[in-house]
């Protein structure tokens, strides 16, 4: 990119993370546009498209929490480290405007480019090994993706919540004890 572009496109990802925290998920492009002091065309060749930019607005909190799946994949109590993980991806979900709405959006409904770095497709990644070793300690059948949809949901539910974090991770453990029943 040239400098320029560069520019514009930091500015741009400033503002849209602002915008998005202070009116969720659905931020009027037009107005992150406007403040950020470009014209909409220039949105749109950063960002196709909503997903793009909400990919790359929460694309660092989903890397650090891929990474922690990665440090707690292989751990001795396999239930123990899928459940640490699934708090903190339920913690971020609830405290981070735009964050359930973004996984909750279908990748597959606006694929392209920014496919690669859809939320939901990083975390299903990131979980699919914590589901897999902890399997033993699973109802038959839940698959990471179904960890994710409770996730989103809880999210949802709790957002207007006066402590969201402290609900969702409440209603979490009570989810978590339905799909897997501790020994």
């Amino acid at each position: 990119m040239r400098a320029d572009a560069q520019r514009n496109y930091a500015r741009l990802l400033s503002v849209a993370a602002e915008e998005i925290a202070l009116n969720g998920a659905d931020a009027s492009l037009e107005q992150i546009a406007r403040l950020a002091g470009v014209g909409s065309g220039t949105v749109r060749r950063h960002f196709p498209n909503r997903h793009a930019l909400l990919a790359a607005v929460f694309r660092e909190r989903v890397e650090s929490l891929h990474a922690h799946a990665a440090d707690l994949t292989g751990r001795p109590d396999a239930r123990a480290a899928l459940l640490e993980w699934l708090t903190a991806v339920t913690t971020s979900a609830a405290t981070i405007r735009g964050l359930a709405v973004a996984l909750n959006r279908d990748c597959g409904l606006e694929p392209g480019p920014a496919h690669e770095h859809c939320a939901t497709s990083r975390l299903l990644e990131a979980g699919e090994p914590l589901v897999r070793q902890a399997a033993g300690a699973l109802a038959p059948g839940v698959t990471v993706a179904d960890l994710i949809a409770l996730i989103t949901g809880i999210a949802l539910a709790t957002e207007n919540h006066p402590d969201p974090a402290e609900e969702a991770n409440r209603l979490l453990g009570l989810a978590f004890s339905g799909i897997s029943p501790s020994a």
